[in-house]
């Protein structure tokens, strides 16, 4: 795997030693055993948007892994005064073994990836979230032991989680099922893909979509960026909330996940969430190991 821009690059094959290799090093992680697949590598972390997850998995994930992490802000780069991209992941690619970056256009991801000669890891873009979605995969692998077959429903605004989540569940052979306002629909060709190549509904009717769902994951309402919107999207969004109602007509063991921060009392309740709270916790912690696995992949000998 030489990057991770998008999850609709790689094949199913390779999603599954992600997540077998993320589970291996969760393992080795927890019994002490050390694993310095990366000693002596640099990771440069390219942050245009601020993040508390992001960083510190992947600072604490090259530590674990032998190597050394770089916070580079927006602030601190000639990129947040005007240098291209290009002429950026040129000269970044002399120095570092490989890059994340958190931002906003995809474009900037693609760009660093076509100009530079290292790895590119896409930490969030305003269009998808594939750090992010590996963790959610292998947390309800965890808990349900297998994906194929399995529901999964999204329910909220259709921004770069449910397009990374629509994704990575088909590829995975899940069912996917998203709820949004129409005005908020994800990306008009990953569901035109999705519907192509398995089994895919979105629409608004969030008691059609979460019925007999095994996993319902939601996100915040309004993201970075989107702030000016807020009384707008919560007028849109204020049906599209995970609650006990809601949850009623998923499967009884049905998990709740949330990519966090949760703002609760809008897109899920204080109630809901603290009932699935040990789910949303392993899925944050679960960011550490994936993102390991994904560097150990495209920046080590296991690639």
């Amino acid at each position: 795997m030489q990057h991770l821009l998008k999850l609709g690059d790689l094949t199913p094959t390779e999603i599954e030693e992600i997540l077998n290799l993320a589970d291996q090093l969760k393992y080795e992680q927890k019994h002490g055993i050390e694993h310095h697949y990366l000693k002596g590598k640099t990771l440069g972390m390219i942050f245009q948007k601020s993040s508390t997850r992001t960083r510190v998995s992947f600072e604490t994930g090259m530590f674990h892994l032998g190597g050394q992490a770089l916070f580079l802000s927006s602030r601190d780069l000639q990129i947040g005064r005007g240098e291209p991209v290009e002429d950026t992941a040129r000269v970044l690619s002399r120095y570092l073994d490989g890059i994340m970056i958190r931002t906003f256009e995809q474009s900037e991801v693609e760009a660093l990836a076509e100009y530079g000669s290292i790895p590119i890891i896409n930490g969030l873009t305003d269009y998808c979230h594939p750090c992010q979605v590996l963790a959610d995969l292998m947390t309800i692998r965890e808990y349900k032991g297998s994906l194929a077959g399995l529901k999964m429903t999204f329910i909220g605004d259709g921004n770069n989680m449910a397009n990374s989540l629509i994704v990575g569940a088909v590829k995975c052979g899940m069912e996917m099922a998203v709820a949004c306002p129409d005005n908020y629909k994800p990306d008009a060709e990953i569901c035109k893909w999705a519907a192509e190549n398995g089994k895919f509904t979105c629409c608004d009717d969030i008691e059609l979509c979460v019925k007999d769902a095994d996993v319902v994951v939601t996100d915040v309402w309004a993201s970075m960026g989107q702030e000016d919107e807020k009384a707008e999207r919560e007028k849109a969004f204020k049906n599209f909330q995970i609650n006990e109602q809601f949850m009623s007509l998923a499967k009884p063991d049905a998990m709740v996940l949330h990519c966090l921060p949760a703002h609760r009392g809008e897109e899920i309740t204080a109630e809901t969430f603290e009932k699935h709270a040990a789910e949303i916790f392993d899925e944050a912690e679960n960011r550490l190991h994936a993102q390991k696995a994904v560097l150990v992949l495209t920046m080590g000998d296991k690639k």
